[in-house]
């Protein structure tokens, strides 16, 4: 008499399949691993570009607080190549001079600075901390006569600055009228 044995079918993963799901992982947790370094990067960064964006700001603020109030006349409003008064060579972020303006021959030490509260945690005491914003340069570019216009001039503020081993930079560009 003949016995049927019959073997039963083996269910279960191959090691192929299981090597080949370990390979889909370890992509995928690399991948994660990449955006979380490049996140970690930007956000070491958004520090010095928001200041950046703040001290390129606080340049036009100051240029177009001296034509309000009469301290520039509008033929100085310009670069010093075309009769003006501000320098288009980048420069260091110093503190204004006595004209109040940023970005001129006058400008003077000390750095520009970053106060923080010193050791007693009260902002504005003599144990107070100056970080001062030596990686930065700021360059203005003072376009004359923008399509013609002899009243409409456009300013460009240019941010330099190194952010870890990444060189950056800010530009803000904005206009100004002869009349306000």
């Amino acid at each position: 008499m003949r016995m049927n044995v019959r073997k039963k079918s083996e269910s279960g993963f191959s090691l192929l399949e299981t090597i080949m799901a370990i390979v889909v992982l370890t992509i995928g947790v690399l991948s994660l691993a990449g955006v979380l370094a490049a996140g970690l990067a930007y956000m070491s960064t958004s520090q010095l570009d928001f200041i950046a964006q703040q001290k390129a700001s606080e340049a036009v603020e100051s240029i177009f607080t001296a034509r309000d109030s009469g301290a520039l006349t509008w033929p100085q409003i310009l670069n010093v190549a075309d009769g003006g008064i501000f320098s288009p060579a980048a420069s260091q972020l110093l503190d204004p001079g006595p004209d109040g303006i940023l970005g001129t021959a006058d400008d003077a030490l000390p750095v520009d600075c970053i106060v923080s509260p010193g050791p007693d945690g009260i902002l504005g005491t003599a144990d107070d901390t100056c970080a001062p914003l030596n990686p930065f340069t700021r360059t203005i570019a003072i376009t004359t006569n923008v399509n013609g216009d002899t009243n409409l001039r456009q300013i460009t503020v240019t941010m330099n600055y190194t952010a870890g081993r990444l060189a950056r930079q800010y530009q803000l560009v904005t206009f100004i009228s002869a009349v306000y």
